[in-house]
């Protein structure tokens, strides 16, 4: 997808200021960085601001403080576009600590190595996500209100004495506090050390803040210039962003981007579009249609998908199309289709992906009525990966079914379609519409879908396992009776049968693990993909001492309805004898 494409709505639009001092000290500890990147990355990724202050009794504080801010700023950018701020922060700043304490162990005392306090400031779509340990501060401007955000991990011993109770660095295992604001245009955040915040009021901050709101680089100025005044002993740093302009347009002006490519004509083979001929059609729905197509230059052979007619005018759906293509070809890995990026200028919307000479896992299912269940383990443990591969992403499948599973003639298992994928970065951007949500099919999703919880990872696991309990069975756990369900009383309602009592060569812990892939919250099966086909190929004995409890453990109440149906028998046939 190019820039234009993705880039779906004007970007955040910043005034900005920095300064930072040594003050009295003859080293400047402090750090400071703004990145405010280009059209893409500003939208997928945001602007980063962040401040970071070497603590003065570390050995290492101005390294830890300058390692904080360039590694950040470098790693921040590299993580996936699909990844959401959260994620993306989270996993660069633990790695970043991780390694501040690894070279902190060099010293004697380790707490006096690479240690500093850390504040980031993301601006993305409508939204400023902020991440902050120690006693540096971020502050919000608005309407002339000057309000402190982050709170201070600092533990005072005396009125002139503190010591940080949280840091980078400090310890292997790092907590930061994290929050979400929702951007307003005019709102200035305010990023300071406590060199500059720990000797000026915040009535006087908010007071030169707004006496130099035209020039942020004079405001900072000032502001350091105030706090020396009042003795300030420590180094000085600041920074000011002024939010000019949000993220915001019109439906028109979105769907006139969105178009900028025409639709394909009504497509029959032996028809040429872009250079490449139709050989047949695949596959028709209302939304979309899928082609075997043939490159004319080098008669390589492709998979062509293109919208539908039905959607030339609704931003929702093409958005979501021209997203399918974006997210297949952030995604590398065997077991997932390719995206087939493109050379020739486009002159249609449509996407190419590798062709793929094989069969869905439907019809193997229909050649295979009675597969061995290493088998169907082998082809499992292709379908987790590809999964997990998306899951790495921060990217959910939810449409996990026979027919979007390909087996080639080699044995080899792709995921297709991503036109049910969700992104948890792109879920992040404001549209100026509601987003299309075309999620799968009622008889593979998992009931998080149903009830309107927010789904995760389990959720695509939660398909996996039905599939993995129809291609052991034949037949669909709970009789098939989950897609008729609608509230969570249908849900916990349904029964389930162990897949050994239909296919007596199936293990009992391979049950054992589908059983707990197919509960009903998410939260008590697996965390992950990878545990749960590491259970299919592996004993847990937990699930073979199960089988083998009494009722009245294994199952409690059907033991004392059992026991009451007894009890009940034995009074009426006491009472009728008696009457006899």
């Amino acid at each position: 997808m190019d820039k234009q494409q993705l880039h779906l709505q004007s970007i955040l639009e910043f005034s900005v200021g920095q300064a930072t001092s040594a003050g009295r000290k003859d080293v400047n500890e402090d750090a400071i960085g703004i990145r405010i990147p280009d059209v893409e990355l500003m939208t997928t990724k945001g602007a980063v601001a962040l401040i970071a202050d070497g603590v003065s009794a570390a050995e290492a504080g101005r390294e830890a403080s300058e390692t904080c801010v360039h590694n950040f700023l470098s790693d921040y950018y590299s993580t996936p576009e699909s990844w959401s701020v959260k994620k993306s922060a989270r996993q660069v700043l633990t790695a970043l600590n991780r390694w501040l304490f690894g070279q902190s162990q060099r010293f004697v005392d380790s707490r006096r190595g690479y240690v500093s306090t850390l504040s980031v400031v993301i601006f993305k779509s409508h939204s400023a996500h902020i991440f902050h340990v120690g006693d540096s501060r971020v502050y919000r401007l608005r309407n002339n209100i000057l309000e402190q955000i982050t709170r201070d991990h600092a533990m005072p011993i005396s009125e002139q004495q503190s010591y940080l109770t949280r840091a980078m660095g400090l310890d292997i295992n790092l907590d930061v506090d994290y929050q979400q604001e929702t951007l307003r245009a005019g709102d200035v955040f305010f990023l300071s050390t406590d060199g500059v915040h720990d000797f000026m009021t915040d009535k006087k901050m908010s007071a030169l803040l707004c006496q130099h709101s035209d020039d942020l680089e004079l405001a900072c100025q000032q502001l350091i210039a105030g706090a020396l005044e009042n003795n300030s002993h420590d180094n000085l740093s600041c920074q000011l962003l002024r939010i000019d302009a949000l993220p915001a347009q019109q439906v028109n002006d979105v769907v006139s981007r969105l178009t900028a490519l025409p639709f394909p004509p009504f497509l029959k083979a032996g028809m040429v579009l872009d250079g490449y001929k139709i050989i047949r059609e695949i596959h028709a729905s209302s939304r979309s249609q899928l082609y075997i197509v043939e490159d004319v230059e080098s008669a390589k052979q492709y998979c062509m998908k293109t919208p539908s007619v039905n959607f030339e005018d609704d931003p929702a759906y093409i958005e979501r199309f021209v997203m399918e293509s974006w997210i297949g070809s952030r995604i590398n890995n065997a077991h997932v289709v390719k995206v087939i990026e493109q050379q020739r200028k486009k002159k249609f919307l449509y996407y190419l992906t590798e062709y793929i000479s094989g069969i869905t896992l439907g019809q193997w299912m229909k050649e295979h009525p009675k597969p061995p269940v290493e088998e169907v383990v082998f082809l499992v443990e292709q379908i987790g990966r590809g999964i997990r591969a998306l899951h790495r992403k921060e990217t959910l499948h939810q449409d996990i079914k026979p027919d979007n599973i390909i087996i080639d003639r080699n044995g080899v298992v792709k995921i297709i379609d991503f036109g049910s994928c969700h992104v948890a970065g792109i879920a992040e951007i404001a549209a100026p519409f509601i987003r299309d949500v075309a999620l799968g099919t009622a008889t593979y999703s998992a009931p998080e879908y149903v009830v309107k919880k927010r789904p995760g990872p389990q959720a695509d696991m939660f398909s996996l396992a039905l599939l993995t309990y129809e291609m052991l069975s034949g037949r669909l756990p709970f009789d098939g009776k989950l897609e008729y369900c609608k509230t969570p009383q249908d849900f916990l309602g349904t029964r389930y049968t162990p897949v050994y009592q239909l296919n007596p060569l199936v293990p009992v812990w391979i049950d054992g693990a589908l059983r707990k892939a197919l509960r009903y919250h998410p939260e008590r099966r697996h965390h992950e993909v990878s545990e749960f086909v590491y259970e299919l190929q592996h004993p847990n004995n937990q699930y073979l001492e199960k089988r083998f409890q009494p009722l009245v453990q294994k199952d409690p109440l059907l033991f004392w309805k059992f026991m009451a149906g007894v009890l009940a028998a034995t009074q009426l046939i006491s009472l009728y004898l008696l009457l006899k």
